[in-house]
């Protein structure tokens, strides 16, 4: 189905990207800080068993994870605020343009950064007839083993907390990356990209969402796309999301 944006552009709702990463039963999927891989298993109880191969009647499985560690998630500021902000409040739009860009980190200090220049650059050159709202960064190299990869311990690649600013500063709401997260894995509870990111505490960003461990595949290029960013309801500061990801078509007259 066509799904106009404007009058002369629109995307096909049936054609699209997911950049999620699922929620795997096991050590199989892609975590991060130490947590272990989600459990999913049939509920049990008296005679009752929650799986159909097992003799029982329906599938009825417990599931156990950690937002922040298994699978892609998104998050708000009640990630680092005193106050319980919901992850499923912060959004109020769901479809929205996206840059897509890819960077490869610098080397700073023995770290793998993705540098505020480089970001901003890469913004601007492919934002120069409109200004999205979101970014999905894609961290350059891009093995698939990214899908898969246990970053705890790893000292993986993060944002220039400069470029977090920069995005605070130029209303960027959503930020999208495919690392584990936005700030140092190890960086004493500092969180200086998160904070600048949100603005907090000074003048909080209630409206303003970051999503971590996406995966952008090599054939999607740079460019300005439109984005369905779906987050389940959870009554937490992160929740597991899927943002897809839409190519804008030109309507031919």
């Amino acid at each position: 189905m066509k799904l106009y944006i404007n009058p002369n552009q629109y995307i096909n709702t049936e054609q699209f990207v997911d950049l999620s990463l699922p929620i795997i039963d096991g050590e199989e999927s892609a975590r991060a800080f130490g947590i272990n891989g989600a459990s999913i298993k049939p509920l049990q109880f008296g005679d009752f068993i929650g799986e159909v191969n097992s003799g029982g009647a329906v599938n009825c499985f417990d599931v156990t994870f950690n937002p922040h560690g298994n699978g892609t998630h998104t998050e708000c500021v009640g990630h680092i605020s005193k106050e319980h902000h919901k992850v499923y409040q912060a959004i109020n739009e769901y479809i929205f343009e996206v840059a897509v860009i890819s960077i490869t980190p610098a080397i700073v200090n023995g770290d793998f950064v993705l540098m505020a220049h480089d970001i901003i650059a890469a913004y601007n050159l492919i934002s120069s007839n409109s200004k999205p709202k979101a970014i999905a960064i894609r961290t350059l190299p891009n093995d698939i083993i990214k899908k898969t990869y246990t970053y705890s311990g790893a000292n993986p690649p993060y944002i220039d907390s400069e470029a977090l600013q920069w995005m605070c500063t130029n209303n960027i709401l959503h930020i999208l990356t495919d690392l584990p997260s936005v700030d140092r894995e190890y960086d004493d509870g500092k969180l200086s990209g998160h904070h600048a990111f949100w603005n907090y505490p000074l003048h909080p960003r209630l409206n303003a969402t970051i999503t971590e461990l996406i995966y952008i595949p090599n054939e999607v290029t740079d460019g300005i796309y439109m984005m369905n960013l779906q987050v389940s309801p959870f009554v937490s500061d992160a929740a597991p999301s899927r943002p897809l990801l839409f190519t804008i078509e030109q309507e031919h007259k």
